[in-house]
This record gives C-alpha cells, structure tokens and sequence, in this order.
C-alpha cells in the first residue's frame, strides 16, 4: 500500500486510542473507547485480553474507515507495557485472564529473591529492581498456579508476551509472535547489552524459551496485517514500543538531556543517556528504542499510582463520577492544608521500590474537610514525579533544567502549575493530547520511509504550554518535608507489628 498517512494504535490501561497521522506529521483523525480493570478479591489487577483485541479491532477500523486503507502506509503500536498476556498458540485464545502490570500477586516471590540475595546479579543483567512490576514474575505466577500450564508452555503449545505481542499475534492471524526491544526490556527477562533473552534469566524464573516472542526493532517492517475480523490485510506493521518511550519520542527528543514525565495512571520519568551504565536501584535502566542495529538507553523511574490516586479518591467518596468530583473538590481550595495522601495502594514504586507500603493521609485536623484530602490526591502525582526528577537532578547534574510533560493528567492545568512549584522549575506541556500514539507512528513512517531521520521528526514537535513556578521557596520546602515524612511514616507502618484487641 502506498498511502501517504500512518494508523497509530495506543493500547493502554484505561483507553484503547487510535490516530491518523498525516505526512506532515500531525494528527488529524483520533478515537477512543475505554477498558475495564477487574480488581480481584484476592487484590490482583487484570483484564480480559479478548476485550483489549476487540476494542483495538474497533479503534483501528473507525480509523480504516475514516482514510480508506489505500490511504495508509503502516501502522504502529504502542501500548501499556509490563502488562502479561498468556494463550494458546493453535486457537489464538487467552487461556488466562491479562495480568495488568500494577498486579502486586507475584510480591512474595519478589520479596524471596530480594532475601536470597539475587537483586545484585538481576539488576546488573536487566537493568530493573525485583519488583513486581516486572513482567517475569508475573509469568511465573502465571506456570505456577494453573495446572498444567507450564507442561503446555514447555511443549511449546502456550505463547507469553506484553500487549504488543498480543495484538501483533492477532494482526497477522497468528503469524508472527514477536515484541520489540523496548517492551522486550521490561519483562525482566532480557540482557541490556545484548538486546537478547537471558538464559540465566528464564531459569531463574523458570520460563520456558519456547513461549517467547522474538525480539525485533522498534521502528522497521514487522509483519503485514492479515484479513481478520473485519480489518484489511497487507498493511505493514512498521513499529511497536513501549508507550512511555513512545511519549518521548513524541516530545521529539533523541539525545540526551530532557526528562519527560507521562502523566497517566501510573507515570514514568524517562530521560536518555548513551550507554546501558547501571546506576543504583533508585532508577531503572532500559532500553528506549532500537533502530538501524543500534539500542538507545535510557534512565527510567516508575510510579504505580498517580492519576489513579484521584479516581481512588472519587471512588472513595462514593461518587458517581469520581474523577470529576475529585477534581472539582481539589480546586475549591488553594492547597491541601498540611493534609498528605501517601496513594501506595499497590506499593511504592521509584524511587522507593517498596511493594509492602500501603497508602495512607497524614496532617488531619479538625478543620480538614474533603476538598483538602481531594487537593492531597492531586498534590500526591505533583510529589512523587518530584521525588523522581529530584534523582535523576541527582546523577544527571547538567541535564535540561525542565520538565517535558504529557499524558492524561497533564491536561490538568491545576496539576501542571502544582508541579512547576514543586520542582521550582518549568513544566513544558505537549499539547498533543495522543503523544505516545503519534511516536508510534513517527517511528512507523520512519520504517516504510514516509519520513528519513530522527532529526525530521523532531522538527514536527508538538506545540507546548510552559508553566512557570509561582511558589515561593520557603513554602515549597515545607510542602516537599511535609510530603517526605509522611513518606518516611507510610513506610514504617508495614514494620510496625500490629496487636489487634478483641473483646
């Protein structure tokens, strides 16, 4: 096909998004459904892979439908990423629930490798802290606990992947199993500085090689689509990414320097750097992209629980529409009045890494109403990206002095002022509401030749919003050691022995 715009498909937690994206590098078509997240009694976290196909199905015909498929040159992927996908080779059927990557299930396997001494050697190999986060262990649950599931995988009759292998293995109708470098970093599982699967990996987690995807470049011709359920074949897949690195590319940023921050249900600070040096486990190493040959790395901090802190708080107080409530509550004040929500519901992420610290709210007084507990939600996401950038200022002295900002929360202007005072520096907002999508297909025209270089694409950058600090810096001290110590309290809890008192 020799159309002259690219379909981006967006797979994430909360939406299924797709984009058209002309040859001028812009948006101009975009659509949208949203996903359930099922929370088990047992607290794990999943969704139903068949919905994540059938709601991408759905995005990517309206788009179809809307430019004709002679229009379109590829399609990119980018998507959700620690996120694991189990099913049978033969049917192309899930034979598990998608087990989402805020699931805390595979915590004490984790918490175990921690105590017998293995994180040194895991990180030096993966760049990544045993946290549950990562894809490995989720898998390994995954063998662990269903009968007869790791004889299959050993046979090799069950495929593993994270959302991109999923909706690539349907795309070609089962034809090409594979994942990309970047999503390939963050299962726990790959060698940084080969690019490739790591035997003394999969034995530690006892997964088998022959359910793996093969790992291919982020930009460059994967496959081509297949007639299926309804969607047209022939179409090349020409890129698939991990959607935060998806974002940066997205900002336009290809050297080192920037730290981006995407604002979403959960976030993730990334800034790029030129070698795959391990740093301490603060902040992860990963792989942002790779292309030509080469793998471009990148320093990375994940947070498990930022937007979602404020449908917590919605959905705390009962309401109907909780995001809306939340945020209407938060704007009726000027500040939370000393009141800090902690939201480490599923655990502390980085730079803490904590997977036993469970939220709480500090400051209460008797003049604390709901609207301040509403701002300490909001406050909360403003924090803990502090807390991330603060490292990364840390081992990257000369890096730009800005936050580069995208996501759904950062359509919040409220939030974005919140965070310029926090940091003390300017927060440079995308507004391009799809970022992730649109460096999906940046890449994918880059690999069908729609466009040539890395530096022709950052010169389609997005416009911005720029959002200066207003807060004074006394004020600013006090909020961040306020924030810290209800940190340093939240975590102390979990190593506090309780005495219940019954009568």
């Amino acid at each position: 096909m020799g159309g002259d715009c690219i379909l981006a498909l967006d797979q994430g937690t909360t939406n299924t998004k797709a984009v058209l994206v002309d040859k001028a590098g812009r948006i101009m078509f975009s659509t949208s459904v949203p996903m359930q997240v099922v929370t088990t009694g047992a607290g794990y976290v999943e969704q139903d892979a068949n919905e994540l196909w059938n709601a991408s199905c759905r995005v990517l015909d309206a788009c179809i439908q809307r430019a004709g498929a002679s229009a379109i040159s590829a399609i990119g992927i980018t998507n959700q990423r620690e996120t694991v996908v189990l099913w049978d080779r033969s049917s192309g059927q899930p034979v598990k629930p998608a087990v989402v990557w805020q699931c805390q299930r595979s915590a004490d396997r984790c918490a175990q490798l921690v105590r017998d001494g293995m994180e040194p050697l895991i990180r030096s190999i993966t760049g990544l802290r045993v946290d549950p986060l990562s894809s490995a262990s989720k898998v390994e649950w995954l063998l662990d606990h269903s009968e007869g599931l790791r004889t299959r995988a050993e046979q090799g009759e069950l495929c593993v992947g994270t959302v991109d292998s999923w909706l690539i293995f349907k795309l070609t109708a089962g034809k090409v199993h594979c994942t990309d470098a970047s999503n390939a970093s963050r299962t726990q599982l790959l060698d940084l500085l080969t690019g490739k699967w790591n035997e003394e990996m999969m034995r530690l987690f006892r997964i088998p090689a022959a359910m793996l995807p093969a790992i291919v470049e982020s930009s460059g011709v994967i496959a081509e689509t297949a007639a299926v359920d309804g969607l047209p074949g022939g179409i090349p897949i020409a890129s698939a990414i991990g959607d935060s690195h998806a974002a940066l590319v997205g900002h336009g940023v290809f050297a080192p320097g920037p730290v981006k921050a995407t604002f979403g249900t959960g976030s993730s600070l990334m800034t790029l750097c030129l070698d795959a040096g391990l740093v301490d486990g603060a902040l992860a190493t990963t792989i942002a992209w790779a292309g030509k040959g080469k793998l471009q790395y990148a320093l990375e901090g994940n947070i498990t629980m930022t937007g979602a802190a404020v449908r917590w708080m919605g959905d705390f107080l009962q309401s109907k529409t909780p995001l809306q409530t939340t945020l209407a509550l938060a704007n009726s004040v000027r500040n939370s009045d000393g009141v800090y929500l902690v939201p480490a519901m599923n655990g502390l992420g980085a730079p803490y890494w904590d997977s036993d610290a469970r939220g709480a709210v500090y400051g209460l007084t008797r003049t604390s109403t709901v609207a301040h507990m509403a701002r300490a939600a909001l406050e909360s996401i403003a924090h803990q990206i502090a807390d991330v950038f603060e490292e990364m200022q840390r081992r990257r002295p000369g890096m730009e002095s800005a936050l580069y900002a995208d996501g759904g929360a950062s359509e919040n202007s409220e939030l974005m002022q919140i965070q310029a005072d926090l940091l003390g520096l300017p927060v440079v907002r995308s507004k391009c509401a799809d970022l992730s999508a649109l460096g999906a297909a940046w890449l994918a025209g880059l690999g069908v030749g729609l466009w040539s270089s890395f530096p022709e694409l950052a010169e389609m950058a997005p416009d911005t919003d720029v959002f200066e600090p207003k807060l004074d810096g006394e004020t600013k001290t006090a909020m961040r050691n306020g924030w810290r110590l209800a940190v340093e309290r939240t975590r102390l809890q979990e190593k506090t022995p309780r005495k219940i008192v019954t009568q």
